[in-house]
């Protein structure tokens, strides 16, 4: 076998095989020899059939088989001898071929980047803090108030007010016909809440027991029954009842409806819940800083294929995206070549950054224990209340879904042993300046 090397350039390399037709029909008559010795052929003995025969009713066969397993051979010995790290499987094309003759083959090689032994101690990023006001343990105690308040009656004669609610029968119409779906009784709707069409709570502010209204509205474009959406229709409406929120005492016995003894506890629960958020907050923030700067800090070229292949997953997610009008505004006035060319780039920059973090893990012998995935079973678990074991089985069910859960985790490791080597200040913010993404541009 002949190796030429023929292409050298960045991570590129290409070489040209020969194969000899010696080495090949060797090879074809010792695997038609095998199987001569497994093959029944009528008025022949097993092992005693003529090589002419074999060659006449196996030969097709045997040929490509030897010709795929001699390829696969010509690419370990190339990787081997020539010390490689392919990035991806090499692709092979026959250059030349004729029965009874050599075997030319090129062999494509796109290389992993030699990322070196990073340092990361000149790299500076910010962390950000805050401190929980106390008004957001109070804000988060009267939306639970809220949601277990009930109501009562309006006793005094006067029209609705936004904050009402008012029970009502209603039937819709479209050209004057009824719709289906359109029609309830007894449906009790909170003024304000937003929770139906836009305009029909606006029309029934000043409403009174008793009243019979028209309500003229039109549905919004993006309506999700397309036979509605953008369509005039009326409303005829019967207002048989208003009632007001009843307000609920906020006190120790409240609290016992969420599992606490006292309302402290409650509230200090709700303090470790706010915690828990900034503290996530705050590392996803510190985390993009720090890949921003790992991004501008190497370079380094990276494979093509391995950007071809992330960039398709992208653009797949985008054009699904576009499918469902749920692009980005900035996204929607771009034309497909300027996000095409936006998109390639953050497709090298993710692989770039990953296969920096590889590199730092693989040095570092940073590795997933089965103790991270069961953590992060938990918590994926937690993210579904109600559904818990529903998850669970899930993800018992599905071992792929299991490992899917591993890079993440991988890379939150890596991050974290990088900021431990770099130059991380702490920085107090307000509670509103940790939960807005970063400026363009300003990472800290």
């Amino acid at each position: 076998m002949q190796v030429t090397e023929t292409l050298t350039e960045d991570l590129k390399r290409e070489f040209k095989v020969v194969v000899p037709a010696d080495t090949l029909n060797e090879k074809t008559e010792a695997r038609l020899t095998e199987v001569g010795s497994q093959v029944r052929i009528p008025g022949f003995r097993p092992g005693k059939v003529p090589m002419s025969l074999l060659k006449k009713r196996f030969g097709g066969h045997v040929m490509g088989e030897i010709l795929e397993q001699t390829a696969q051979e010509a690419v370990d010995g190339v990787i081997k001898d020539h010390e490689l790290r392919p990035a991806l499987q090499p692709k092979v094309e026959v250059s030349e071929y004729e029965p009874e003759g050599d075997l030319s083959l090129t062999i494509a090689v796109e290389l992993l980047p030699d990322m070196g032994t990073p340092d990361f101690s000149d790299i500076a990023v910010d962390r950000d803090i805050a401190e929980i006001p106390e008004e957001e343990v109070d804000g988060a105690i009267e939306r639970l108030a809220n949601a277990r308040r009930g109501s009562e009656p309006v006793t005094d004669d006067r029209p609705a007010e936004s904050g009402d609610i008012v029970v009502i029968d209603f039937v819709g119409k479209k050209d004057g016909e009824p719709f289906p779906g359109g029609e309830a009784q007894d449906y009790s709707l909170e003024l304000g809440s937003n929770t139906f069409i836009p305009g029909f709570e606006d029309a029934l502010i000043g409403v009174r027991v008793g009243d019979e209204k028209q309500v003229d509205i039109t549905f919004p474009e993006d309506y999700g029954a397309e036979d509605l959406a953008g369509q005039a229709v009326t409303f005829d409406v019967t207002v048989k009842e208003l009632r007001q929120p009843a307000p609920v005492a906020v006190d120790d016995e409240f609290a016992k409806t969420f599992g606490r003894e006292t309302l402290e506890e409650l509230k200090q629960a709700i303090r470790d819940q706010i915690a828990d958020d900034y503290k996530r907050a705050s590392r996803e923030k510190v985390k993009r800083r720090l890949l921003d700067k790992l991004a501008e800090k190497f370079t380094q070229a990276v494979p093509e294929g391995l950007v071809d292949v992330e960039f398709d997953a992208i653009w797949k997610q985008l054009m699904e995206a576009k499918e469902r009008d749920q692009l980005e505004d900035d996204d929607k006035a771009k034309s497909e070549d300027e996000l095409r060319a936006e998109y390639r780039t953050i497709a090298e920059r993710r692989v770039r950054l990953g296969l920096l973090l590889a590199k730092v893990g693989e040095d570092n012998a940073i590795t997933v224990t089965q103790e991270d995935l069961n953590q992060a079973l938990i918590e994926q678990v937690r993210s579904y209340p109600g559904h818990e074991q529903a998850v669970m089985n899930y993800y018992r069910q599905n071992p792929q879904a299991m490992e899917e859960l591993r890079p993440p985790i991988f890379e939150n490791k890596v991050v974290d042993y990088i900021l431990e080597l770099a130059q991380v200040t702490e920085r107090t913010v307000t509670p509103d300046e940790l939960k807005a993404p970063d400026p363009e541009g300003e990472t800290g």
